[in-house]
């Protein structure tokens, strides 16, 4: 594939941020249309070089130059573009241009629609350059940009000033990871004297000592804290359900299909780094799998439909890196895009409900809106089912195979895991039917307000709710079934073959447990839902564990207490104590130096006689010096 070609794919959606950038006031609504037309620019360009790929099975590289040089390695900015980034760009431009497409009716009459579509096409460059970059440093170029769009499109409507806080925490706590980050790159460059993901493949299965494994034991665990902010891991979790103050397409984009899946996409990039140490994948396994718990529980009490959909991403985040730590990278990526499809119908049918219901966002004040809003009400059923793991949706098949490599790897794991994926079909459900079924909730003017969306709005959660059913069928269970398994092997060096694919007795057992789980949860939100019509308490009655779960356990307040606050109290200190008596020692060496200016300027008063008897003491005191004193 000609090198333009690859260039346009990476900068297309840059020209459009530029263009709405300086022109976008002046262009009105067409802004929209233009950001979007220069993600399908990058989509299409994908989808060729995906068949180019997946024909002949060479990656494509171009090395535009060398960037860097040092005595020990050179460093070229250049793009990768194979298996496993191929893969990822198919559905952050296709989903990205689905989000744009769906903004350009969300956002409408919005008095920065232009500056918000700069911000959106800005953050798929970012992601596009993580993902194509052919080396560590290109990919964190690409790690801080959607980091800093991010920032900018969580704080959008940066007049409410919650939203800014909640921008500058994502910022902050994914800059905790992204030093994780860094220390990892440096470590790595030091071992093996390159930042290329080539050269360093090539190094280890060429074979490495003991004490290098040790020190990249060092680097894994850095750069799975990289990770862990990025993909909001215990403990840096806590921003991405507040990053749902930014406007809804916005959180499709960031939870769906772009930011949160970049942890994932790096250790996977790096499998072969992380195959050589066995302890950092145990590590890996057991904080995903407590984090999919751990979420899991929050989302079952959360009413705000966002913090539902926003925990649910966080508990999924967690079963991909229980399979990663498992090693079976080809699952986790499996669910990355399945969960794409279905996570990104869900947050844009979120939308439209939130756009009929007037702003509105806690399902306390919903119900009935079924007959409104027909294709809404499908789509958001059908990405339910599929996220729940209702047999034969895509879901379905991408957490079964996490959940049976880790019955395979540890049983405790396994329950965990499946115990999060009851909840999620219970927390799911729970919103389907406070949405859309019972009667309505919210005030008579709300009602008669209430309205399906427009064609630009559905017809993105119509495409999306159809992959939702049939994602699962790039790995269906079985020998030989799976494609993405076949796909992904020149990426992957321990491939699933020590992940069997076949299915046996165990298998089909598991299945039906996991069918089974998916049946309990769904029993028990029509249970309490439909069957006895209850309706979640206010705020103010909340009581007891209750009250634990939907304060999300108190972790914001304890970090507030355990850390912001002595580092505020440090910051203070530093700030009124240390600063002013290291201002007050500076400045008095100033005044004295100044004061003794003072009295010597007295002595310039254009005497010739005192100038003289200066001058012929001076010379006494140098030759008393050179001659008798020495």
């Amino acid at each position: 594939m000609d090198t333009n070609v690859i260039l346009l794919l990476l900068l297309a959606p840059l020209l459009g941020s530029l263009v709405n950038i300086f022109f976008g006031k002046k262009l009105g609504n067409s802004a929209g249309m233009i950001a979007t037309l220069a993600v399908l620019i990058s989509f299409i360009i994908t989808v060729i070089a995906f068949v180019q790929v997946n024909g002949t099975g060479e990656p494509i590289q171009v090395d535009l130059f060398n960037w860097m040089s040092t005595t020990r390695f050179d460093i070229s900015f250049g793009f990768l573009l194979d298996q496993l980034s191929l893969l990822w760009l198919l559905f952050v431009t296709g989903i990205g241009t689905l989000i744009h497409w769906y903004s350009t009716s969300y956002m409408k009459g919005d008095e920065n629609y232009g500056k918000f579509f700069a911000y959106l096409n800005l953050f798929i460059f970012f992601m596009i350059l993580l993902v194509t970059g052919s080396n560590l440093l290109i990919t964190f170029i690409g790690w801080e940009g959607v980091g800093l769009c991010s920032y900018l499109l969580i704080g959008f409507w940066h007049k409410n000033q919650s939203y800014n806080d909640a921008a500058k925490k994502a910022f902050i706590m994914n800059r905790i990871g992204d030093l994780g980050f860094l220390i990892g790159v440096f470590i790595l460059a030091f071992l093996f004297q390159s930042l290329d993901y080539m050269t360093i493949k090539e190094a280890i299965l060429s074979g490495t000592n003991h004490q290098v494994n040790t020190w990249i034991g060092y680097a894994a665990l850095a750069l799975f804290i990289g990770a862990v902010g990025k993909s909001a891991q215990i403990p840096l979790y806590t921003w991405l359900p507040d990053a749902m103050a930014g406007p809804t397409p916005v959180s499709a984009l960031i939870h769906a299909a772009t930011m949160v899946t970049a942890g994932i996409f790096l250790i996977t990039r790096l499998n072969f780094v992380f195959d050589l140490v066995p302890h950092i994948q145990n590590i890996i396994a057991i904080v995903g799998a407590f984090t999919a718990l751990f979420a899991a529980t929050i989302g079952l009490v959360q009413n705000d439909i966002k913090k539902v959909l926003a925990y649910s991403t966080v508990s999924q985040l967690g079963l991909m890196f229980m399979a990663i730590g498992f090693g079976a990278y080809e699952i986790a990526v499996f669910h990355v895009i399945t969960h794409a499809f279905f996570k990104a119908c869900l947050f844009l049918g979120s939308g439209s409900v939130i756009h009929a219901m007037g702003g509105e966002q806690d399902m306390r004040k919903m119900g009935g809106l079924q007959p409104f809003m027909k294709i809404t009400y499908l789509t958001f059923l059908i990405a339910t089912l599929a996220i729940s793991g209702f047999p034969f949706f895509s879901g379905f098949f991408s957490k079964d195979e996490i959940l049976l490599t880790a019955f395979k790897h540890n049983t405790v794991l396994y329950i965990i895991g499946s115990l999060a994926s009851i909840m999620t079909a219970f927390y799911m459900f729970r919103l389907f039917f406070l949405t859309f079924k019972k009667n309505f909730r919210g005030t008579q003017e709300q009602k008669n307000h209430l309205h399906e969306s427009p064609a630009a709005m559905t017809t993105p959660l119509v495409v999306l709710a159809v992959l939702s059913v049939v994602g699962g069928l790039i790995s269906l269970p079985g020998n030989g079934n799976s494609w993405l398994n076949e796909y992904l092997k020149p990426v992957i060096v321990n491939t699933v073959t020590k992940h069997s694919h076949e299915l046996g007795t165990l298998e089909y057992i598991l299945m039906g447990v996991a069918t089974i789980g998916f049946l309990i949860g769904l029993g028990l939100a029509y249970s309490k839902y439909i069957s006895k019509n209850e309706v979640p308490q206010e705020d103010e009655q909340i009581v007891g564990f209750h009250k634990v779960l939907y304060n999300k356990y108190y972790i914001d307040e304890i970090y507030q207490k355990v850390i912001v606050n002595p580092i505020y109290t440090l910051a203070t200190f530093l700030r009124d104590v240390v600063e002013v008596a290291l201002s007050g020692t500076i400045f008095g060496l100033g005044k004295i130096a100044d004061g003794l200016s003072l009295q010597g300027k007295k002595a310039q008063n254009g005497n010739i006689g005192l100038y003289l008897f200066a001058f012929v003491f001076g010379i006494c005191l140098i030759l008393y010096y050179l001659f008798i004193a020495r």
